[in-house]
This record gives structure tokens, sequence and C-alpha cells, in this order.
């Protein structure tokens, strides 16, 4: 029987023990970045956020993430529909591939990309991938390769071919089928993969650092902006856009908790109608 309320001395040593751990690794941090930004007042904060490098890398951080959370959702949606869908030779490795994100150092992926499309590489693009725009977006790409068909695949594996099924009988299209009747059973895994997915994208230093080479106002990002900022002794610009990408990525998961909410209410809406009818 599961226990709802604690009753022993271990199990509130437990609780207290949860606590302090979500306490030291995440409240901690947190209250830390908010104090060191205020300590000396908004003033300080404002003058930080009308600095023209920090516009332009906060600038290309959204555009980056966004375009590469927009690619990777479409892409890990493909990837989860052949990972279901299909047996091919190969499949077990490609499923393997998929996580090869979560284990390699996005250091390394980045000196890859570099291996890959630096000069004298491997592939010798016709244009510049590596220190500009699509060698950085290629390296945000690869960091969150993973979440959308993580969190897509296992909604696809619960669907009963039925309805697809009897779609393809009464004359609909395969593009037709997917639209109307598979998209909006896995909408929810493919909000929550983009969400994870933009929250990543955001937060990204390591791959970028290097493929981009953090020319300042030029392949300069946020999270760079930041390390740039630490060594030059600007605690203040570094702590404001510390704050910034944080209250972003909080922001992200409440939305994510709201709009899970509001669907789990449809879904119980319309499993209520149909019960009745």
């Amino acid at each position: 029987m599961r226990e709802l309320r604690p009753r022993s001395a271990g199990a509130f040593l437990l609780i207290a023990l949860v606590l302090g751990y979500a306490f030291v690794l995440v409240l901690a941090p947190i209250g830390a970045i908010i104090g060191g930004t205020l300590e000396r007042g908004f003033a300080p904060v404002l003058d930080a956020l009308d600095d023209p490098n920090l516009s332009h890398a906060l600038q290309l951080t959204f555009i980056l993430s966004i375009s590469a959370t927009t690619l990777n959702v479409v892409f890990g949606v493909i990837v989860s529909w052949v990972l279901e869908r299909q047996r091919f030779m190969g499949r077990r490795l490609l499923n393997l591939l998929v996580d090869l994100p979560f284990v390699f150092s996005p250091v390394i992926a980045g000196f890859t990309l570099i291996v890959l499309f630096g000069r004298g590489g491997w592939i010798d693009p016709p244009f510049a991938i590596v220190f500009a725009l699509p060698g950085m977006l290629l390296a945000k790409m690869f960091v969150c390769l993973p979440f959308v068909p993580r969190e897509v695949s296992p909604v696809l594996a619960t669907l009963s071919p039925e309805p697809e099924q009897a779609a393809y009988t009464l004359g609909a299209s395969r593009w037709t089928t997917f639209r109307r009747i598979v998209l909006p059973s896995i909408w929810v895994g493919v909000v929550y993969g983009a969400v994870l997915t933009l929250a990543r994208a955001l937060g990204e230093f390591g791959a970028v650092a290097v493929v981009s080479g953090g020319l300042e106002g030029i392949t300069e990002t946020a999270t760079i902006y930041i390390y740039r900022a630490l060594s030059d002794r600007n605690r203040v610009g570094a702590y404001t856009v510390s704050l910034l990408l944080g209250g972003i990525a909080v922001l992200l998961l409440v939305v994510m908790t709201w709009l899970q909410a509001r669907m789990n209410v449809n879904r119980e809406r319309r499993a209520y109608v149909h019960s009745i009818e």
C-alpha cells in the first residue's frame, strides 16, 4: 500500500534529505544568481541590458534555438515514426544512436563538427559551416536530438492501428491520416519534446563555444557572453544574462505544466462525453 503521509522517523528523514538535495542543487544557485544580479540595484542591470553585444547575443541565441527546435521537432517525429512503425536491419542501432547526445560530451561534439566541416576536414562544403551560424545550428540540433523521439515514440507505441486502417479504407491519404488521426494523439509528446528541446538549446554552451569560436558581436551566444563576462570581471552582465536565461527556462516549464493540465482536462471531458453517449 502506498504511504500518503509520513508516519515514521525514517520517512521524515527521507523527505528532509530530498528537500536538502533540491535546495543545494536548485534553490541555492537560483538564490545566488538573483542576489548577485540585484546586489547593486537595478541601474547596473539596465546598463548591462543596453550592451549591444548582449542584444546581439540574445537575438542570435533565440534565432538558433527556435530554428533548432523547429527542425528537431520535424525530424524527431519522423525518426519516432520510423522506429515504431518500420522494421528494418539496423533499427536497433538507429535507436541507440538517438541517445548518443546524452552520453556524448558537447565539447567533443563541437570538435567533431570542426573535424568534419573545418578547413581541411573530411567534408569540404561550398560555404562556411565552422565558426559560422550553420555550424552553431548543427551543434544545437545535435545536443537536443533525443528529446522529441524519446517523448513521441512511447506515445506512438501505444496507439491502436485500427483508426488508421479505417481511414485508409475510406480513401484518406497517408498525410491526411497522420494529420487528422495520429498527430492529435501524439500532440502531448510533441509539445513536451519541443519544450525540452528549446530549453536545452537556449542553455547550450560547450558544443556551440567550440564550433563558433565565440567571436564577440558575430558568433557569440548568450551562454558564451556569460563566460566572457566572467573572464572580463563583468559580474553584473554575467548575473543578468544568467537570470534571464534561467527565468525563461522556468517559464517554459510552467507553460508546459499548464498545458499538460489543460490537455488532461480535455481528455477527461472527451472520455466522459463518450461514456454517456
